[in-house]
């Protein structure tokens, strides 16, 4: 089957861009307490979901990892976890810098997991490039993959209007970062079968971060 044009283009911006981009945001989190905050949330979550079954913590996957931090942070919380990015460089990248975790390539479309085998999984800014009208696809392969109880974290930049990045770091690359409403999401979520727990929007802070910034957490029902 051919490969939607989107997702070669999406391959391409990151592979050219995976150096820079792996130094640009290596410490990223440590400025951003509210981040930290919802990944410790879903962690916690995800430990509490653990004890209540009875079951040994299940694993958990970061998709669309990019080059691993916020795996490695999640595993610096104390989850089983794995990075899956699309492109190849940057899955190259996060090995090389955190080798003691596992990371593999795979698409949001066709990931590399069997039914149910997550007991959670983090999509951070990576259902950002994917069409409006493919989404629904992305969110029922995100329930496929999910164990019952579950979760998902979402974290997505909030508005109406795509934002074109145009030859980042000097790179001859230009990709589309589509910006996203939280209901639109809350309801693609619910339509895959799953069950909003949680919405948080933060506010624009000048200097920090121009846009809106939403978090939404899920769970697969028992």
């Amino acid at each position: 089957m051919t490969e939607p044009d989107f997702l070669t283009t999406t391959r391409a911006f990151y592979d050219a861009i995976a150096v820079d981009y792996a130094d640009r945001f290596r410490d990223e989190l440590a400025g951003e307490p509210l981040s930290r905050a919802m990944l410790a949330a879903f962690a916690d979550l995800v430990r509490a979901e653990s004890v209540r079954t009875g079951r040994a913590d299940g694993p958990v996957a970061e998709l669309g990892c990019g080059p691993g931090r916020v795996t490695h942070h999640l595993h610096g919380l104390g989850l089983d976890v794995r990075g899956i990015d699309l492109s190849p460089r940057m899955v190259e990248l996060a090995r090389a810098t955190y080798p003691g975790l596992d990371f593999a390539e795979g698409s949001l479309f066709d990931l590399p997991l069997c039914d149910g085998e997550l007991a959670g999984a983090v999509a951070w800014y990576s259902i950002i490039h994917t069409p409006a009208e493919r989404l629904p696809e992305v969110f029922a392969e995100f329930a496929r993959v999910l164990a019952p109880g579950g979760l998902l974290l979402l974290a997505f930049q909030v508005g109406d209007e795509p934002l074109r990045i145009d030859q980042p770091f000097g790179h001859p690359v230009t990709l589309d970062f589509r910006r996203q409403q939280p209901d639109r999401i809350a309801e693609l979520v619910r339509a895959a079968g799953l069950r909003l727990i949680s919405r948080t929007l933060r506010e624009p802070e000048e200097g920090v971060q121009p846009t809106p910034q939403a978090y939404l957490l899920a769970r697969k029902p028992a």
